[in-house]
């Protein structure tokens, strides 16, 4: 049985940071590519970030690029994201996900699997 269980959100300030972990278990990174998903109140999930070790793909929204990384330790089966620079904006409950199909590499639809999310509130 597969599981994604993601730990790490809370509250924080504008321009603070926190780290995302996700353990994954019934199945390996290989066979699968990796990420985060995001859902804000009154919208739609959006991809965050995905990575491949094994195609060697990374992808990051626009929204994040320059303040997320994403990680992953394949020994370990888990999976990170490091968040800086948070803004308001960014609040929203994180989901971790796992997927298989490259050709919508990070897309909703491509997903197979879903953890049950961590919130993640940034306000002063």
């Amino acid at each position: 049985e597969v599981q994604l269980v993601e730990s790490g959100g809370g509250l924080v300030q504008p321009g603070g940071s926190l780290r995302l972990s996700c353990a994954a278990s019934g199945f390996t990174f290989d066979d699968y590519y990796i990420g985060w998903f995001r859902q804000a109140p009154g919208k739609e999930r959006e991809g965050v970030s995905c990575i491949s070790k094994s195609e060697g793909r990374t992808y990051y929204a626009d929204s994040v690029k320059g303040r997320f990384t994403i990680s992953s330790d394949n020994a370990k089966n888990t999976l990170y994201l490091q968040m800086n620079s948070l803004k308001p904006e960014d609040t929203a409950v994180y989901y971790c996900v796992a997927g298989e199909d490259y050709t919508d590499f990070c897309g909703f639809y491509a997903m197979d699997y879903w953890g049950k999310g961590t919130l993640v509130t940034v306000s002063s």
